[in-house]
């Protein structure tokens, strides 16, 4: 096996460990491979009581996905690679998601993208003082995806279509509070409460180790976004921003400084984000709804969206100068329903 990820069982538990401490533990196409190949194994396994996951090093829990062969390809022309990478990604995010026994995520340090995908779709998801959660997407002319999307449209009120748009990094407290973790445990405590579940099999132990998380900045803007995050489209929530308000400070700053966050980004992404979080909201949704809503996105990304340019911006030439395809003020509506458009049936399965 990869020395890049670490699989095996201590005790009654399943063990996963990311294991690519100086790339972030950013998830490659083998990564993937062999989490869906562990949870297959451990299903039914019945001296596999729970499934802990974690990752290596100080820094991150999982920064995301490693795109430089997926930039590689997709500059190439061979936009099949990048499709067939996130299908068996978004596969293996949908059995994280439905996996039949507990899952125990320890998310230190960044927890963006990728990382979101097979660390926020377990049952017990632990944050400690230096978890830093986003998704970042829109940044590089993607939209959130491995089942993000379902999490931020299930966030309180407008939180999803803010965090979604701009990328908005979450602390602790902050992610608890938008759904995308459960419990805070002092970092101090995490190995002897690894050790317990491994041991005793028993995920109840998160919950007796938990402690307060602090208050949340996020929760203290919740009447902000809300006010300017629930138009329908990414057009309505710009206009809301721009709209000039004298003698409100903090709502004066919090929009400026908000559109200054937007104006970085892809505006198909972001207005693409907005109307994928808006059909997954309500009781009806699912992840594979919402792994196939991404992966109509994701599949078209390289050849009709921003993706590359977003890449070669942000990771390649690192100018942090991306030249997106459309302004915030181009874009059309029948744009983006081209890209949520429903992909042709060869294409389109992503969870099976």
């Amino acid at each position: 096996m990869s020395e890049e990820i670490l699989i095996r069982r201590e005790g009654r538990a399943g063990r996963i460990t990311l294991n690519r401490p100086k790339a972030l533990n950013a998830l490659t196409w083998p990564m993937v491979t062999a989490i869906e190949e562990a949870l297959d194994a451990w299903a039914d396994d019945g001296e596999v009581a729970l499934v802990l996951i974690d990752g290596a090093g100080e820094r991150a829990f999982c920064a995301g996905g490693d795109i430089a062969e997926l930039y590689r390809t997709g500059r190439a022309g061979d936009y099949d690679y990048g499709r067939r990478f996130w299908r068996d990604e978004y596969r293996m995010n949908a059995k994280l998601f439905h996996f039949p026994k507990p899952v125990v995520t320890f998310l230190h340090g960044f927890v963006m993208g990728g990382g979101v995908g097979v660390g926020c779709h377990g049952s017990h998801r632990i944050v400690c003082e230096s978890s830093v959660v986003a998704m970042p997407e829109c940044g590089i002319g993607l939209v959130p995806d491995v089942g993000g999307s379902l999490i931020l449209a299930r966030a309180p009120g407008r939180l999803g279509e803010y965090l979604g748009t701009t990328g908005t990094r979450m602390g602790p407290a902050d992610a608890i509070h938008a759904g995308f973790a459960d419990h805070f445990v002092p970092a101090a405590d995490w190995e002897g409460l690894k050790a317990e579940l491994c041991a005793s099999g028993d995920a109840r132990a998160v919950a007796a180790a938990a402690k307060a998380p602090g208050e949340s900045a996020l929760a203290a803007r919740q009447r902000l976004v809300d006010r300017h995050f629930g138009g329908e489209t990414l057009g309505d929530i710009l206009r809301s921003l721009r709209i000039p308000t004298p003698g409100e400070p903090e709502n004066t700053a919090f929009c400026e400084e908000t559109l200054k966050v937007m104006a970085r980004n892809s505006p198909l992404s972001m207005a693409c984000t907005v109307q994928i979080i808006h059909r997954l909201r309500g009781p009806g949704a699912t992840i594979e709804r919402a792994l196939d809503l991404e992966y109509r996105f994701t599949a078209r990304a390289m050849e009709k969206g921003d993706f590359l340019e977003g890449i070669r911006a942000a990771i390649i030439d690192k100018d942090r100068n991306p030249r997106w395809r459309h302004t915030l003020d181009t874009l059309k509506d029948y744009e983006v329903t081209r890209m949520l458009m429903p992909l042709p049936r060869e294409e389109k399965k992503t969870t099976s």
